[in-house]
């Protein structure tokens, strides 16, 4: 089987976990932007991760024969420092629109705070100007009525919810999602958020329809192959292939490819790799022996 990832933080993850991935059956990835962990202070500080994101790692996602996507945004946590976050939003567009980019995201809200609102709003209209897909993160503490307030700004801002995925789902929060009509999606953690054996729980009974599994893995304690392991538990329980398939790739590649971006005949070709390639005149290899048209497993 092939597999999508489209919530996980490569910024965070070593070369191992690319190779581990392509072995994996994982063909593509979209990496969201996300907080480092601890405050950014100034400007620069986004812009050139805002950068990294489409240059640096869609290259290095390639030597592994990984399709490399990413979503740009003002995440909700760091909208807190209002000062900042006006000069990230001015600059926003000129990476927003760049190849390869394919929604505004993850923004949202944390918690929940009137600065939050303001960059969240703000950037959903910068979405619908543009025809955007967007990526919803919602809150770790009161995270239903979060999920809720998302939906409403966005329905109220005018973003069709075919191209609205609220992330970091659970069952609590799953039904009013899928009433609203966008597509619910769920971070497979391994002792929080979402476990595989709850998501396979949720998908024998809601079935698969616009529900999406990612791993959200980041530089915390988190699975880069959470999402081809919980399809094996799936296959294990009994779970029809077809909504394996769609839970694991094909609504993560219906919903953004909305951007114009994805080129899907491309992805289910046999990818190549070439190590012998340079970014910037840096290499993914500290010796090793290139690997050249190796095909990668399909």
């Amino acid at each position: 089987m092939r597999f999508f990832d489209p919530h996980i933080h490569m910024t965070s993850r070593t070369t191992d976990d690319y190779e581990a991935m392509a072995a994996a059956g994982i063909r593509a990835v979209i990496e969201p932007a996300f907080w480092l962990g601890q405050p950014r202070t100034t400007l620069g500080s986004f812009t050139d991760y805002f950068a990294s994101l489409i240059g640096w790692e869609r290259f290095r996602a390639a030597q592994f024969g990984i399709k490399h996507y990413c979503a740009m945004g003002l995440n909700s946590k760091e909208a807190n420092d209002e000062g900042l976050a006006r000069e990230v939003l001015e600059v926003l567009p000129l990476y927003a629109l760049k190849e390869g980019v394919v929604a505004i995201g993850e923004i949202g809200y944390d918690e929940i705070t009137p600065a939050e609102e303001r960059a969240y709003e703000w950037q959903l209209n910068f979405a619908k100007e543009n025809d955007m897909v967007v990526m919803i993160h919602s809150p770790h503490r009161d995270k239903k009525n979060g999920i809720i307030r998302s939906i409403e700004v966005a329905q109220n801002v005018g973003v069709p919810m075919e191209k609205f995925i609220v992330d970091h789902n659970n069952e609590e929060t799953l039904e009013d999602t899928l009433n609203a009509g966008a597509w619910a999606a769920f971070t497979i953690y391994p002792h929080t958020k979402m476990g595989s054996d709850r998501m396979v729980d949720i998908v024998q009974e809601y079935g698969s329809e616009r529900i999406i599994v990612d791993s959200s893995a980041d530089w915390g304690v988190s699975d880069a192959l959470a999402v081809p392991k919980t399809a094996a538990l799936m296959i294990e329980r009994g779970v029809p292939h077809e909504d394996v398939v769609k839970t694991t790739w094909q609504n993560a590649l219906d919903v953004y490819a909305q951007s114009g971006q994805i080129d899907e005949e491309e992805l289910l070709s046999t990818a190549q790799v070439d190590q012998t390639q340079l970014f910037s005149d840096n290499s993914v290899l500290r010796g090793q022996e290139p690997r050249v048209g190796e095909a990668v497993p399909n």
